[in-house]
């Protein structure tokens, strides 16, 4: 469901909708470059990549900070493309401009996450390495950036120690986010759990984690992830009614719609359900980048296949193709080829 390999499911779920701001205080760009980069990481975070692209083409290179937050927003328009080598790229020259952004870390070891996700064994070895690094240094950098200190406690979780992982290191992380976040504490010790097979301290820690969140229907999907792994399908289907509640009354969580039907689908359950968020979804006026809104019209458009509507398939192929002309499931002939 997420775009990040080294999150948990539902990671996305994390990020709210909300737009990223573009420039910390001490870093603002000039005003007449502004306006660009606040109009490419609103495009972004609508879905629409094709647009972003073309607004940060339009931003000159003369302030480094400035050409630093382009190279980022780029990185970031290039991940949901799925286009990793290019991403990582841009992402690497956001660093090299301005090193001392704990966010451009974070991006850039997402981005390389993303390439060791699918590089050979011995490639990805040395990408998990950079990964961990770049995830440390963006907790070094600002210790309490939570969006950072839930991905190095997932990597810890999930690498190996000759990467340098450990699962004693991912304990650490949840007591740091203990202070900074503790719906992800929650969170994040619940996939220390489940990973040990703990299963019911894992769904303790999960419950906790909507107790704790201010966004409770984005803690709601892990939980429904959860029991879909534990194949406990009367429950999975509840928490998702909570999703449906939660979100009703609280239109920043909207993710939790894209994700919740992506629980749904992984379970191969209630197609009709799981159309209904991704329809409610892109309704929303609050959207965001980790549920791209052109991944969401391909992922709907195999549902309406599925559900026996080609016409409407065709229809979300068409919106999605008209957001991101370069994705490649958009691009497909045929909306049950499309994969993603």
């Amino acid at each position: 469901m997420s775009l990040l390999p080294f999150a948990a499911r539902g990671l996305s779920a994390w990020l709210l909708a909300a737009a990223v701001a573009i420039a910390t205080p001490a870093q603002a760009p000039i005003p007449q470059l502004a306006q660009p980069l606040t109009e490419a990481n609103l495009a972004l975070q609508a879905g629409e990549a094709d647009k972003a692209l073309h607004l940060l083409e339009s931003v000159p290179s003369l302030d480094p900070s400035t050409t630093a937050q382009a190279y980022n927003l780029k990185c970031r328009v290039l991940l949901t493309l799925e286009q990793w080598d290019a991403a990582a790229s841009e992402c690497e020259q956001a660093v090299r401009l301005d090193g001392q952004n704990s966010d451009d870390h974070l991006w850039l070891g997402r981005a390389l996450g993303e390439k060791a996700d699918r590089a050979s064994f011995l490639s990805a070895y040395s990408l998990a390495k950079r990964v961990r690094a770049e995830f440390e240094e963006s907790v070094r950098l600002n210790p309490r950036n939570a969006e950072a200190l839930a991905d190095l406690g997932s990597f810890y979780r999930q690498a190996p120690a000759v990467v340098g992982g450990g699962v004693d290191k991912a304990q650490a992380i949840a007591a740091q986010l203990d202070e900074v976040d503790p719906a992800r504490a929650h969170e994040l010790r619940g996939q220390i759990a489940e990973q040990r097979k703990d299963y019911a301290t894992a769904e303790q820690e999960f419950k906790q984690a909507v107790a704790a969140g201010a966004h409770p229907a984005l803690q709601w999907t892990t939980l429904a992830g959860f029991y879909s792994r534990r194949k406990r399908f009367d429950e999975m289907e509840s928490a998702l009614r909570s999703v449906l509640a939660a979100t009703a009354h609280d239109k920043r969580a909207a993710v939790a719609l894209y994700d919740g039907a992506g629980v749904l689908t992984e379970s191969n359950r209630d197609p009709a359900l799981a159309a209904k968020m991704l329809d409610d979804y892109l309704a929303a006026s609050a959207k965001t980048e980790e549920a791209p809104a052109f991944i969401a019209h391909i992922r709907l458009a195999r549902l309406k296949q599925q559900l026996g509507d080609p016409a409407a398939a065709n229809r979300e192929r068409a919106a999605a193709l008209a957001l991101a002309h370069d994705y490649k499931p958009a691009r497909q002939a045929t909306p049950q080829e499309a994969r993603n």
